[in-house]
């Protein structure tokens, strides 16, 4: 089988560390998908969550690619309605002049944080209403062909860095049809709507500049190990983090606690999160992801690497590259 991979690496700071610890871990999983020929890694803008070092997405784009040399690097995704295109434009653009050939731009519209947040990034709350509008300003600029009289991304202009529609709905996938972008499904979190958002996106694609015909990325968990036993130890332990992470409010958790918030509930949202996960050896994982790519009409799948360390994460992205016959398209 063929399956072009990548990697969405959520840049975690695990319990213990520091995000320095964070970022060089991110530094090792993208050497490693690399030396695996995985396509591509993409870092996710998040903010005010303790748990996540990608919030300044560009920055750590920038300091990936000094430690690397061929493999791309990207946003999946930056949240458009939280800055202003013509920035997004800028820092995109310094990054290809930087690192030519290797830089994507993925593009969401989620505001990803609460109204606390919402008010420190300074945004509006009606601003994800103009996606679609910023979106093509955002192309316009990096095209060299500002919709904005007189005002130029430099560097940026004529850049032509690759955009990317992210999403987990029907919109997302009609935008990306309509602008005739590649389109990455979140199936990693979000899995309700992935089938019927992929095939709305193939029946309504229109050719576009960078793109001639349909490109899905769907995004998959996966957590690999020497064994199912350790495999599915690595999930409980990630099971855990994440349903802390989301309903523990900041606060550090005794095992006894992070108990009981299973039990009421967060265990069974954590779940439906994970519904697409390749979990256990190599070969397990391997046959997990040939089927998952049919499932979701995919014509890549980024995966993200689920596991308690870094040192667990790298050994799955080794053991999944190693499942898989060849992973360059």
């Amino acid at each position: 089988m063929r399956i072009p991979l990548s990697v969405l690496d959520l840049a975690p700071i695990a319990r213990g560390d520091t995000a320095r610890d964070s970022i060089a871990g991110s530094v090792a999983l993208a050497q490693r998908a690399e030396a695996h020929g995985y396509r591509r890694v993409w870092y996710a803008e998040h903010h005010n969550m303790p748990h996540i070092a990608s919030s300044a997405t560009s920055v750590l784009i920038a300091h990936i690619g000094a430690k690397t040399s061929s493999i791309r690097l990207g946003a999946g995704g930056i949240m458009l309605p939280n800055h202003s295109p013509l920035v997004i434009a800028e820092q995109f653009g310094t990054l290809e002049a930087m690192y030519p050939g290797r830089i994507d731009l993925g593009l969401g519209r989620a505001p990803g944080s609460d109204q606390n947040t919402m008010y420190a990034l300074r945004r509006d709350a009606k601003s994800s209403d103009r996606f679609p509008q910023d979106v093509m300003e955002l192309q316009a600029y990096l095209a060299g062909e500002s919709r904005v009289p007189g005002v130029d991304a430099v560097p940026g202009k004529g850049s032509r860095v690759p955009l990317y529609i992210l999403g987990s709905s029907l919109f997302g996938a009609q935008l990306a049809a309509a602008l005739g972008l590649p389109y990455a499904f979140a199936s990693h979190f979000s899995p309700q709507a992935l089938e019927a958002a992929v095939a709305t996106y193939r029946r309504d694609f229109k050719p576009s500049a960078q793109l001639d015909s349909p490109y899905v990325i769907a995004g998959v968990n996966v957590i690999a190990a020497d064994t199912m036993a350790q495999a599915q130890e690595n999930r409980e332990a990630v099971r855990r983090i994440m349903a802390v992470g989301l309903f523990g409010r900041g606060q550090s958790l005794s095992d006894e606690q992070v108990d009981q918030l299973l039990q009421q509930g967060a265990g069974q949202h954590v779940d439906q999160m994970f519904t697409y996960s390749a979990v256990g050896t190599a070969q397990e994982v391997g046959d997990y992801l040939e089927a998952f790519r049919n499932k979701a009409d995919a014509d890549e799948l980024i995966t993200a690497h689920q596991a308690p360390t870094t040192e667990a994460r790298l050994r799955s992205v080794t053991l999944t590259a190693e499942a898989v016959e060849s992973v360059r398209a």
